[in-house]
C-alpha cells in the first residue's frame, strides 16, 4: 500500500514538474516570438531610416554644390559695383545665405538620422541577445523535459544502473542540443554575418561611385568578391563537418586525407600526417562512416584538449580487419580517471561496439595519446 502512495506522489510531483517546465518553456517562447517581431519591425524601420540617410545626402550633395555656385556669384557681383546694381547685390547675398541656412539644416537632419540608426542598431544587438538566452534556455528545458520522459518509466531500473548510464542518457541529449546550437551559432556568425555584410558593403560601392568615382569603387568590388568566395568557403566547410560528400563518392581514404589537409589549414602550426598501408577497400557506408566519426572525434580532442601539434593517423589493412591509430604529441591523460568522464571517448566507445570493434586507448600525463581501433570489415558484411 504504502509502496503504491509513493508511486502516485511521485506520478504527482513529475506531472507537476513536467507541466511547470512545458508553462515555462512556453512563456519563453513567447518572449521569444515578442522579440523576433519587435527585431523584423526595428529592422524594417531601419532600412527606412537608412533609405532617409540616402536620400539626405543626395539633397545635401546637391544643396553644397548650389551653395558653392552661389557664393562664387556672391563673390563675383560683390567685387563689381559697376557692373551689378545694388537689387542684384542683395538678392545674390539672400539667395547664397538662403541656401547655406538650408545646408545647414540638412546637415542636422542627417546627423539626427544618423544618431537615429545607432540607437536602433544598439536595440537590436540587445534584442539580438535576448532571442540567443531565450533560445538557450528553451534548449536547457528541452534537454531537461527529455531527459525526465525518456527515463521516467525506468525510474527504477535506473537507479539500479551504474551512474555512467545515467549521465551517458542526459549527455547524448545535451550533445544534440549544443550541436544543433553550435551549427546556428557558424552559419549566423560565419555566412550570415558576411553577407549581411555584402548588403552594408554593396551600399558603400554605390556611395563610392557616386562621390569618388568608377576607380575606388572597383577597389571595393573587389574586396566585396573576397568577401562573398570567403562565405561561399565558409558554407562548405559547414557542410563537409556535416557529411563529406567525398566519403560516397571518393571512399574511406581519400576522404580522410582531404579532411586532414583541410584541418591543417584551419589550424595553423599543427601538422598532421597520414598513411594508408595494405590492400585498401571500399566498406560498407555505415562502417566507412563510423570510421571517419572516429578518426574526426580523435584529432578534434587531441586538438582542443590535447593542445597537439604533431598528429599521426595510420591506417593498416590485413586480412579481415582494419587497423587505425591515431596518435598525438599533445598533453596526455589519465585514461582510468578520464575515459567515465569524457563523452568524445564515450561516444567512441559505443561507435567501436556497433561495428563490433575493438578500442585501446594509451595515453599518460605529458606523454601524448595513441588511440586504437580495430575493426573486423568481413564480420557482418
Amino acid at each position: 500500500m504504502s509502496r503504491k502512495n509513493d508511486g502516485k506522489e511521485l506520478d504527482s510531483i513529475f506531472d507537476g514538474l513536467l507541466a511547470t517546465m512545458e508553462q515555462s518553456k512556453k512563456d519563453i517562447f513567447i518572449i521569444s516570438e515578442q522579440s523576433r517581431q519587435d527585431y523584423e519591425e526595428m529592422k524594417d524601420e531601419l532600412e527606412d531610416i537608412r533609405l532617409n540617410i540616402s536620400a539626405i545626402i543626395k539633397k545635401g550633395d546637391l544643396l553644397e554644390e548650389k551653395t558653392r555656385a552661389a557664393r562664387r556669384r556672391l563673390a563675383e557681383v560683390s567685387g563689381s559695383f559697376t557692373s551689378y546694381s545694388e537689387e542684384q547685390i542683395r538678392i545674390s547675398y539672400e539667395n547664397a545665405n538662403d541656401l547655406q541656412v538650408k545646408l545647414s539644416a540638412n546637415r542636422t537632419e542627417e546627423k539626427k538620422y544618423r544618431q537615429k540608426r545607432d540607437r536602433l542598431q544598439r536595440r537590436l544587438q540587445t534584442l539580438l541577445q535576448t532571442i540567443e538566452r531565450a533560445e538557450r534556455l528553451v534548449n536547457q528545458l528541452n534537454v531537461t523535459i527529455n531527459y525526465f520522459i525518456s527515463d521516467f518509466d525506468k525510474v527504477e531500473e535506473a537507479i539500479e544502473k551504474p551512474q555512467l548510464n545515467q549521465d551517458y542518457s542526459l549527455r547524448i541529449i545535451e550533445a544534440q542540443e549544443e550541436e544543433r546550437k553550435r551549427l546556428s551559432r557558424e552559419i549566423h556568425d560565419g555566412p550570415a554575418q558576411m553577407m549581411a555584410n555584402v548588403l552594408l558593403r554593396s551600399d558603400l560601392i554605390e556611395r563610392t561611385y557616386r562621390e569618388k568615382g568608377p576607380e575606388l569603387a572597383f577597389r571595393e568590388i573587389s574586396s566585396l568578391k573576397e568577401m562573398v568566395r570567403h562565405a561561399l568557403t565558409e558554407v562548405r566547410r559547414i557542410i563537409y563537418d556535416l557529411r563529406p560528400m567525398a566519403l560516397d563518392d571518393l571512399g574511406l581514404v581519400p576522404t580522410l586525407r582531404k579532411y586532414m589537409e583541410t584541418t591543417q589549414d584551419y589550424n595553423p602550426g599543427t601538422h598532421l600526417s597520414f598513411g594508408s598501408h595494405g590492400t585498401e577497400r571500399r566498406l560498407p557506408p555505415s562502417y566507412e562512416t563510423s570510421i571517419f566519426r572516429l578518426v574526426q572525434e580523435a584529432i578534434s580532442n587531441a586538438i582542443r584538449h590535447g593542445k597537439a601539434t604533431d598528429i599521426d593517423v595510420k591506417l593498416e589493412w590485413v586480412k579481415e580487419r582494419v587497423n587505425i591509430s591515431v596518435g598525438d604529441n599533445g598533453t596526455g591523460f589519465d585514461p582510468k580517471t578520464v575515459k567515465n568522464q569524457s563523452f568524445g571517448l564515450i561516444g567512441m566507445q559505443e561507435r567501436i561496439e556497433l561495428i563490433k570493434g575493438e578500442f585501446i586507448i594509451n595515453s599518460s600525463l605529458g606523454e601524448g595519446t595513441i588511440l586504437l581501433f580495430q575493426i573486423p570489415y568481413e564480420q557482418g558484411i
